[in-house]
């Protein structure tokens, strides 16, 4: 954390010691640099509130601190006077017993600002909001489904687990069948992609043999909901216990990052709608260059957008993406979106399958270059304000799936990046059509429509044309909206569907 201005003051300011007795000179320090004058004794950037009552009473005592008395050095009496301002502290309101309506999440947010005496970036709003261990939007609580907040492609048909269990099938006979393999999941949700996979599978019983699952999940609330999902056990094994999916035999295991995940063995990674919940730091573009966006507060204590009015670290992240881009579509764009998370776990992702073979499959909805300004707020399936009521909606941003094939290419020799492709191309090309179609031949009508909802959900563009019932239920297409990439290791060739 940065420590308050005060300290650094005290550090900066020359140690006096009184007396000038004896013959041993003490020569004072060389003046403050005149930029760390400028820095420091600067007025506050971040706020535009006039000063407070209670700044007032320090009036006083800087008076006090302006002049020290004669210090003698041997020499003539010289005069040391330091200047202290005080006006870029934090002068916390009178304390009050009235209850207050923020959350404890809005409270936290707020605290952090005001000890920091100024704004936080988007991604450390972002975090907080998303992954705060004690209220964060996915810790407690089950934000998937009809009931929750929004639907993902799991949720809508069975037939995407299965297409995806069909890719990794796919992918495991070109890495030569091996005896053992980490299946990886990514925010794995409630584990309905994992359980379809593993169901549409099951009959191919070398490869269910071979798993060893590892999800990658930070919600004990969600892990729980995998747990009964992927209808695990815990059995009792020689070195102790371990926990078993009953739908095909393999051992489970839940970590909090990819890092924790054991290596040393072939791997398949699955990241569905994972990228997107990663924290980004935005910028715009201002007279003086590009400037970060980040969180404040406004005077009434609510929170509000600003710009960075200085250079911060994040710049190197814009920098590099900026290289990734060319000049024409730089110059086209007024807002960017960098997510540093993204390319570090792609990193991460490009050594583990350089090392121990695999691939990865990320399926999310974004664009294959820059993305401008799309972070957005979904509550109960509507979008709402970004800053209204942090907590208690999920905020995401387009994937940079430029960014990633770049972050991979950049980390290792050893991979190849395929795609993107939509997400209808992805599942039309491995057999949807085919599974829809041997689905609606023995089903109820009821069952048939839903499936009929769901293929168009997964695969469509824009409304369903053949909808008829409440247009507030119309199903809207994903097809082409959601993107697919793939990250191989180069001794397995191209996968399927990229050739």
């Amino acid at each position: 954390m940065l420590r308050g201005s005060a300290a650094l003051l005290r550090r900066l300011a020359p140690r006096v010691s009184g007396g000038g007795c004896g013959s041993t000179h003490r020569r004072l320090p060389p003046p403050i640099a005149t930029f760390l004058q400028a820095r420091f004794l600067s007025s506050p950037t971040t706020s535009s509130s006039p000063p407070s009552s209670s700044s007032a009473a320090g009036h006083d005592e800087e008076a006090e601190d302006r002049e020290l008395p004669e210090i003698s050095n041997g020499d003539a009496g010289a005069r040391l006077s330091i200047s202290v301002d005080r006006s870029g502290l934090y002068n916390p309101p009178e304390h009050s017993h009235e209850p207050s309506s923020d959350s404890e999440l809005v409270k936290h947010i707020k605290s952090i600002i005001k000890f920091r005496s100024g704004p936080i970036s988007i991604a450390e709003y972002m975090e907080e909001v998303l992954t705060n261990p004690q209220s964060g939007f996915y810790i407690n609580r089950d934000v998937f489904g009809e009931s929750g907040d929004f639907i993902t492609s799991p949720e809508v048909s069975q037939m995407f687990g299965e297409m995806i269990g069909i890719w990794a099938m796919c992918l495991w006979e070109q890495m030569g069948k091996p005896a053992m393999v980490n299946l990886i999941e990514l925010g794995p949700g409630r584990g309905t992609l994992l359980a379809d996979l593993l169901r549409g599978s099951a009959k191919f019983v070398n490869f269910t043999k071979a798993l060893s699952i590892n999800l990658v999940e930070c919600s004990p609330t969600l892990q729980k909901i995998q747990y009964n999902t992927l209808k695990c056990e815990d059995e009792h094994v020689d070195d102790g216990k371990r926990t078993v999916s009953k739908l095909c035999g393999a051992p489970i295991c839940w970590h909090a990052s990819l890092e924790q995940v054991p290596s040393g063995s072939p791997t398949i990674i699955i990241a569905h709608e994972f990228y997107d919940a990663l924290p980004i730091h935005q910028f715009q573009k201002a007279s003086r260059g590009w400037c970060e966006k980040m969180v404040d507060l406004a005077e009434d204590s609510s929170f509000r957008f600003v710009l960075s009015p200085h250079p911060t670290p994040s710049l190197i992240y814009l920098a590099k993406r900026s290289g990734w881009a060319s000049s024409e579509e730089l110059e086209r764009i007024e807002h960017i979106e960098v997510c540093p998370k993204a390319m570090e776990l792609t990193e991460q992702i490009a050594d583990r399958i350089s090392s121990d073979g695999g691939g990865a499959l990320i399926i999310d909805y974004g664009k294959n270059g820059i993305v401008s300004d799309s972070l957005q707020a979904i509550r109960k399936h509507k979008f709402v304000d970004i800053l209204d009521d942090p907590g208690s909606a999920d905020l995401s941003a387009y994937v940079d799936f430029a960014s990633i094939k770049h972050s991979a290419e950049e980390a290792s020799d050893d991979i190849s990046v395929h795609g993107p492709m939509t997400q209808s191309q992805f599942l039309g090309s491995l057999g949807i059509n085919f599974r829809v179609e041997a689905l609606l031949q023995n089903c109820t009508e009821e069952q048939a429509e839903s499936l009929r909802t769901g293929y168009w959900r997964l695969v469509g563009d824009g409304e369903a044309p053949f909808w008829e019932g409440p247009e507030d239920q119309t199903p809207i297409g994903m097809g082409t909206r959601y993107l697919a990439m793939a990250i191989v290791n180069k001794k397995q060739g191209t996968p399927i569907p990229f050739e």
